[in-house]
């Protein structure tokens, strides 16, 4: 038997908090045992309704949408979330960082149906239970609801409507009571897929095809795990990377797009303030070397929440690519609640993609509190890490520590981190060893409600880097007295950047332009300026400039949208870099642009065309995805590369896929 729940009415959040609702906003919860329905009357009241996506994973935060938050565990350290636009383009993730983040690449199974009417929009919203983990018999779960109306740039909240609470932190979010007893009946999924592709290789190569079919198996341990089994695993509708320039002597991170690795990735997360500097697992190392594919034959999956305790673990073996034989390669992570909104933790992962024997260990805590000083956030943590692998030597360990004081008015944070110099997880990523790494933040943000300005930013960052005895290797001061966001939504910044590096080594910055080794001091500024995104031309524009180790840098980026329809778009950026050294004058140039049709938030087609100057490429990547009902997907990806060769575009390489998805509950 269904039962219905009305919640309350929304408060501001911003501009004012705590005043009433911009509109008013009814929102009608109503559970079955086997889903969750979300119906929401959005009345416009003076505001125009602005709403530009149709595509699934949009980003919606520059238009009219709703947010709704679900923690069925009640622990206020993870969740889900789900979000709406009038189109009704639908948009989820998991709730990462404790809620100071979220993942989006996530994709649950659930529908969405909104219309405009006269006095504004309505949304519905179906949650079949089989898309989420919960503790069996529990009839309360936390809730929230939030609505952005982006003509007037509000925020209306239900529970916790205040500036220093993001909507993602479940501990802070309201109760949905009197749930029904949920059933997920055999608690199975099968997923088979079938993929065709053919294509050109190489541009002396003949036309090569092949078909291959690929099966993930779900299955429910009770409500609150998930098991998945993936065999001959496909991901032909991943999305390319996009290419960025990189003038750093260190490694980009890119984040994970696979589906198999997403689900349940939150628990995998690993201490406090480690960013992208540490971090042991990096599940891109399984089926990915040195960005080129190879087979994942096998890999069984594990998540889950059992009482107090997230359990994760992954094990899979790759096939034989690039020279490397495959390998069998596993994480298992553990991460205990304490106290009120605190947790404690262990990680190991074991094998080496590469070849040979690794490991990782590693030991982390976190304490936090929504409720300091009268219901703002708190933390402190830190964590322990030892790895090893074939050839590793000397200090293998890496340590951090973190106080975090995450407010809307001050954000401050201390940061230490500590990497040894044999500190090379086999399935992480770490781009700096033998290093310690100090990063102090103090951000000032007032909202002074006059003058035409919403907020005021002045951002205050100082990162250090020392080698292992306390010698200094490198330093970046960040300041930015003059950073305001207009009533309006166009923005202004002003910012410089003092910079440090003692080189020890010579650094090609671009090809055969070397940099001496030597201590280097010298200042960058930027000047940035951003349209309104609820204009249907909008954008951005940055200008780095100053001195840049022994010479002059200007950097010029450009990001532009036109939006003339609900179903069109199209998008520009533009990163172009002109060096001037002593050793040379250098150019690093990166255009992309995306065209968007959406005909419906179930048909999508998107076109991605990427040029750099540095392999003097251009790589067209298309997809059209038709969601043909929740459980069945329709993919065409076509991949076309050309190449500059003495002066002469020539064809490099081409590759079209289909690829049948169906889920079968």
């Amino acid at each position: 038997m269904a039962r219905r729940r009305l919640v309350p009415s929304l408060t501001q959040v911003d501009p004012v908090q705590g005043a009433a609702a911009t509109a008013r906003t009814v929102v009608r919860v109503l559970a079955a045992p086997r889903w969750i329905a979300i119906g929401v009357e959005a009345a416009a009241g003076v505001h125009p309704v602005t709403a530009f996506a149709r595509a699934r994973d949009a980003s919606l935060g520059n238009e009219d949408h709703l947010r709704i938050v679900l923690d069925p565990f009640g622990d206020g350290r993870s969740g889900y979330l789900f979000a709406v636009n009038p189109n009704g383009a639908r948009y989820d993730a998991l709730i990462t960082n404790q809620g100071e983040g979220e993942n989006s690449n996530w994709d649950a199974i659930w529908e969405a149906a909104t219309s405009r009417t006269d006095s504004g929009w309505t949304a519905e919203i179906r949650i079949p239970v089989a898309s989420l983990s919960f503790p069996a018999g529990r009839d309360v779960w936390a809730f929230n609801v939030q609505r952005r109306i982006q003509a007037a740039l509000a925020v209306d909240r239900w529970a916790s409507p205040r500036q220093d609470v993001r909507i993602g932190m479940t501990g802070q979010a309201g109760l949905i009571t009197g749930l029904p007893r949920f059933s997920l009946g055999r608690g199975l999924t099968v997923r088979p897929s079938v993929t065709a592709s053919g294509g050109v290789p190489a541009p002396d190569a003949s036309f090569d095809a092949e078909a291959d079919a690929s099966l993930d198996v779900e299955q429910r341990i009770g409500a609150n795990a998930l098991a998945t089994l993936t065999v001959n695993t496909d991901f032909a509708e991943t999305e390319v990377d996009s290419r960025r320039t990189n003038l750093t002597r260190f490694a980009l991170f890119f984040p994970e797009k696979r589906t198999f690795f997403l689900e349940g990735s939150d628990v995998f997360e690993f201490g406090l303030g480690l960013g992208t500097e540490i971090v042991p697992f990096f599940s891109r190392r399984i089926g990915l070397i040195e960005g080129t594919q190879v087979p994942v034959r096998l890999g069984g999956k594990l998540n889950g929440q059992f009482g107090s305790t997230r359990v994760g673990a992954i094990v899979a073996r790759t096939g034989d690519g690039l020279g490397v034989e495959g390998s069998a390669l596993g994480v298992v992570r553990l991460r205990q609640n304490v106290l009120r909104e605190s947790s404690v933790g262990a990680i190991m992962t074991v094998g080496d993609p590469l070849g040979g024997g690794g490991w990782l260990g590693g030991l982390d805590a976190t304490y936090r509190t929504t409720r300091f000083l009268g219901g703002r956030s708190f933390l402190v943590g830190a964590s322990a890490l030892w790895a090893d692998r074939d050839g590793a030597t000397g200090d293998r360990s890496a340590l951090s520590f973190k106080i975090d004081y995450p407010n809307d008015l001050i954000d401050a944070a201390l940061t230490y981190k500590r990497i040894g110099p044999g500190f090379d997880p086999p399935l992480g990523f770490v781009p700096r060893r033998s290093v310690q790494l100090f990063n102090i933040n103090a951000d000032i943000s007032p909202r002074p409600g006059r003058w035409g300005i919403r907020q005021m930013f002045f951002e205050n960052r100082f990162t250090l880097a020392t080698d292992l005895g306390g010698r200094w290797e490198s330093y970046r001061m960040f300041f930015a007295p003059l950073n305001w966001r207009f009533e309006s939504g166009d923005r202004i910044e002003v910012n410089a950047n003092p910079q440090g590096e003692r080189l020890t080594e010579p650094f090609e910055v671009s090809d055969g332009i070397v940099i001496a080794p030597r201590t280097y001091r010298f200042t960058r500024y930027r000047l940035e300026a951003e349209a309104s995104p609820t204009r249907r031309v909008s954008g951005q524009i940055r200008w780095w400039f100053g001195t840049f180790y022994d010479g002059r840098l200007h950097q010029y980026e450009i990001e532009g949208r036109w939006r003339p329809s609900n179903v069109l778009g199209f998008e520009v950026e533009v990163d172009h870099n002109v060096g001037r050294l002593p050793a040379g004058r250098f150019e690093a140039t990166v255009v992309s642009g995306r065209l968007r049709f959406n005909p419906s938030a179930d048909l999508q087609v998107s076109s991605l065309v990427q040029y750099d100057n540095e392999s003097a490429s251009v790589g067209a990547n298309s997809l059209v995805r038709w969601i043909v009902s929740p459980t069945v997907d329709l993919f065409v990806v076509y991949n076309h590369n050309i190449r500059d060769r003495l002066d002469r575009w020539s064809f490099d390489s081409n590759l079209l896929s289909t690829k049948l998805r169906v889920a079968l509950r």
